[in-house]
């Protein structure tokens, strides 16, 4: 990873999937570590929810290092709905097999928001469809035991063992990963930011 002093942006997650999401653009980053209250509002729709808590990471970066090396802060957040339902990240194990159950068979949305801020502010938002096939109790017993749906968005990653139980993605990948490279570039160039002089 590129050192700070060569950064072109922070990236304000702890997400190893959306660090190595930027590494794949080639754009040179310092990540921060940020913490903000992701409680899911029922009177807002999960558009706005997931736009709202990439905003407000993005934000917290910002004050963080406002005084400091003021680059851009980049924030994101994803989220998996069924049913106009949303799945955030399982606590216990038996809410993680409520949400396997439930997309079971299933298609179900993927909603990543990104937000680019310095002393401007924009957000973009990528939507995708992801149809699970039917999942077994072993299917959903074992995936637990791997350790890969805890602290994910819906309790499964589609860029690990998860990805097994996609029969298809309408939409973008690396937006169903956390981090859609296509609005994150349009975000960049919307501030100017030549990533492209990297490659």
């Amino acid at each position: 990873m590129a050192s700070e002093t060569s950064s072109e942006i922070y990236l304000a997650s702890r997400s190893p999937r959306r660090r190595e999401l930027l590494q794949q653009m080639g754009l040179p980053f310092t990540p921060l570590d940020v913490a903000v209250d992701e409680t899911f509002d029922p009177e807002e729709s999960a558009e706005v929810f997931v736009i709202r808590l990439a905003l407000e990471k993005a934000r917290a970066g910002w004050a963080q290092v406002e005084g400091n090396q003021p680059l851009p802060v980049l924030g994101a957040d994803t989220v998996v709905v069924m049913d106009d339902q949303v799945l955030g990240k399982p606590g216990t194990r038996d809410e993680a097999v409520a949400m396997l159950e439930m997309l079971s068979g299933n298609e179900h949305r993927v909603l990543t928001g990104v937000a680019l801020v310095d002393d401007r502010e924009a957000t973009r938002l990528s939507v995708n469809r992801v149809q699970f096939r039917e999942l077994t109790s072993a299917d959903i017993d074992r995936y637990w035991a791997s350790g890969e749906p805890e602290g994910k968005a819906g309790a499964y990653a589609i860029q690990g063992r998860g990805g097994v139980f996609a029969e298809y993605l309408e939409g973008s990948y690396s937006g169903v990963m956390g981090l859609p490279l296509f609005e994150t570039a349009d975000l960049l160039d919307e501030f100017d930011i030549d990533y492209r002089r990297h490659w």
